[in-house]
């Protein structure tokens, strides 16, 4: 299917006429062009005009071309990195056309080894987007920046507070693991910690993530996927969303997690969802998604292509023996960027249907805990899920 049936153009009121900006830098899909050719383009901007599946933050729908304001009067990094701006998914006849539009749009694109970068609409579209890997029999993981799991109930519909159980009870599935990054224990049902724990997924408190951001970096690197709820930010830093609260992350935090992913080799997708420009302050909320796109480039276009099991010359390699343990647990640590990853002991009848999942991206930290003879969380889990 011809994808461009899809989208509407951007509108040319919100380009700038100045060459310096980042718009001058970007293939637009605009009212007086044709659709972008996607030959050679490495990111491709999506916007989503969808709104039905929020929860008490309908309005999120007007955000796409609100964040371009800012974002196309951002300069360039100075990249080399081929973006095309494809314009906005036309809103469907019902939530599940919307749904079918993006998933189609993305899988054409994961295809051509194209990053959908997705702004606009509510959280809920992390189920499209999973779905286009799914149409790929792509076992995958996801990450989100939220306060919340978004669990909800098995009998409700898909929104964007259930819709993490609409994908966990998908058969056949293909969700490896689910690591959220900022929860908000006064907003989670302890039965939904209780599940999280059962299933093997990574979750980490807000406070936790905060008192050390860096430690955040290898669950946003082991993703293919990650979305980004708007709401998991302070409510003074992005006071654009009506699930705003008082705590959350501080923006130069979101930001810096934004970079974390984009210059993650093993990510293909990226969502930013949720913020509602009827509430904003002075464009605060769609100023900070649009730098939070910024910094998502600027690591994208900084990726080395590292993973070990490719250039094994570019690592140190570890060996390190652990008690009670038969075989050592295996490290690598890049050369290029000082990155860390360990190696799950993984049988040889399952190694190739998990060959993206049994080296798993940690810190030096995880490093340090096998050294001193304990076997680090991290490792556990993955190694409990293959088993």
């Amino acid at each position: 299917m011809e994808i461009s049936l899809f989208f509407d153009p951007v509108s040319r009121l919100i380009i700038p006429d100045d060459k310096h900006f980042l718009s001058n830098s970007i293939d637009i899909y605009r009212e007086d062009s044709d659709f972008p050719d996607l030959e050679g383009v490495k990111v491709a901007l999506i916007g989503v005009n969808e709104d039905r599946g929020a929860i008490n933050n309908e309005g999120c729908s007007d955000a796409p071309d609100e964040i371009r304001k800012y974002l196309y009067r951002l300069f360039s990094g100075g990249w080399n990195c081929p973006i095309a701006d494809l314009g906005n998914i036309k809103k469907g006849h019902d939530l599940k056309d919307t749904y079918f539009a993006l998933t189609n749009t993305m899988e054409t694109l994961l295809r051509k080894g194209i990053l959908p970068l997705i702004i606009g609409g509510s959280q809920d579209l992390t189920f499209a987007m999973y779905k286009a890997y799914e149409a790929m029999s792509q076992i995958i993981n996801i990450t989100t920046i939220d306060s919340t799991f978004d669990i909800g109930e098995e009998e409700t519909q898909i929104n964007a507070r259930s819709y993490l159980s609409k994908i966990i009870l998908t058969k056949p599935n293909f969700l490896f693991n689910y690591s959220n990054i900022g929860y908000q224990t006064y907003y989670v049902n302890q039965n939904a910690i209780s599940l999280m724990r059962k299933l093997y997924f990574d979750t980490v408190r807000l406070g936790v993530a905060q008192s050390a951001l860096e430690e955040t970096e290898p669950l946003i690197r082991n993703a293919d996927m990650v979305t980004f709820d708007i709401s998991a930010i302070r409510m003074s830093d992005a006071p654009g969303n009506l699930n705003a609260t008082p705590n959350g992350f501080y923006g130069e935090e979101a930001c810096q997690m934004a970079r974390y992913a984009g210059f993650s080799d093993k990510l293909s997708s990226i969502g930013f969802f949720e913020t509602n420009p009827r509430y904003d302050q002075r464009g605060q909320t769609t100023h900070l998604t649009a730098q939070m796109v910024w910094y998502f480039i600027d690591g994208f276009a900084s990726r080395n292509n590292e993973f070990p099991g490719k250039i094994v010359d570019d690592f140190f390699k570890y060996h390190v023996a652990v008690k009670e343990h038969e075989q050592p647990i295996i490290f690598y640590k890049s050369k290029k960027s000082d990155r860390w990853w360990m190696e799950v002991n993984c049988p040889e009848n399952i190694r190739e249907k998990y060959e993206r999942h049994y080296i798993v991206p940690c810190s030096f930290a995880d490093y340090q805990i096998s050294c001193v003879d304990e076997v680090p969380d991290r490792w556990w889990q993955v190694y409990q899920k293959m088993m």
